[in-house]
């Protein structure tokens, strides 16, 4: 009888891999992994925010969040693993932390969902679904960046302004609004009070004359002014109008993320 002798099994050799983990106890190796392939992809969702981004306010606490919220989550999903007991027992122990952290740009809301994206994925293994994704919304945010989508640098902002309430000034403002703006919505008429006058003064601060201003209305408008406009031309153009009373524009932070 012919004996033939093989060479041993090789199935053995791979036994340390990372893809031969065991989901209720996973290995320190296979942990220690996990959590800093999840940092390495959030750390990429950092910079690619950084990148994209606009806006002058870019709180360092926010961009720090964003790269160790992928570890945490990752730790969480393998703390959980398969036991449903474990994963009841986590909700109820997150659901004493109440997180009273407002988000009011939807963009950062959506980079740090993605964060957190990236780390369950890394908790339960799916390497190959972290860093698919993350390449995918990275790409994604920097197409969006320089697509036309991207119109942070369209000034919008509130005006508010006097304008008496008979004659064609209302209409000749209008022709203006309609030159120099993208959209603009009238939000709200004021018909001034008969007793309320506009006081003139000296050098000095001291009350020269009253002018009564029962005959102008307020009007407050939402606008959006066209790229490449001149702010100081806008103004100039509806000051011209005259019998105008007071005029006020106002640029701020909370109308340009609308």
């Amino acid at each position: 009888m012919l004996l033939v002798l093989g060479a041993p099994s090789t199935k053995k050799m791979f036994d340390f891999l990372i893809t031969n983990h065991n989901v209720e106890n996973p290995t320190v190796m296979s942990i220690l992994i996990t959590v800093m392939f999840s940092f390495f992809l959030s750390s990429l969702l950092v910079i690619t925010y950084d990148f994209t981004t606009k806006s002058i306010h870019r709180p360092a606490h926010f961009l720090q969040s964003l790269a160790l919220i992928s570890m945490v989550a990752a730790t969480v999903m393998q703390a959980i693993g398969d036991s449903l007991a474990r994963g009841l027992g986590m909700l109820g122990a997150l659901s004493i932390i109440r997180f009273r952290t407002v988000l009011d740009d939807p963009r950062n809301m959506t980079f740090m969902f993605a964060s957190l994206a990236v780390g369950i994925a890394c908790g339960v293994f799916g390497f190959s679904i972290a860093f698919i994704g993350t390449v995918a919304f990275c790409l994604g945010a920097i197409i969006l960046r320089f697509s036309p989508l991207s119109n942070t640098n369209d000034l919008i902002g509130t005006l508010r302004i006097e304008i008496p309430k008979e004659g064609t000034q209302e209409t000749n403002f209008n022709k203006i609004l309609s030159q120099y703006c993208y959209h603009f919505e009238l939000q709200q008429i004021r018909f001034l009070n008969t007793r309320k006058k506009e006081q003139i003064l000296d050098e000095e601060g001291q009350i020269i004359d009253e002018i009564s201003k029962d005959h102008l209305k307020e009007l407050n408008y939402l606008i959006r002014l066209k790229r490449n406009t001149s702010v100081d031309q806008f103004v100039k153009e509806i000051s011209e109008l005259g019998d105008l009373g007071d005029i006020r524009l106002r640029f701020d932070k909370k109308n340009i993320r609308l």
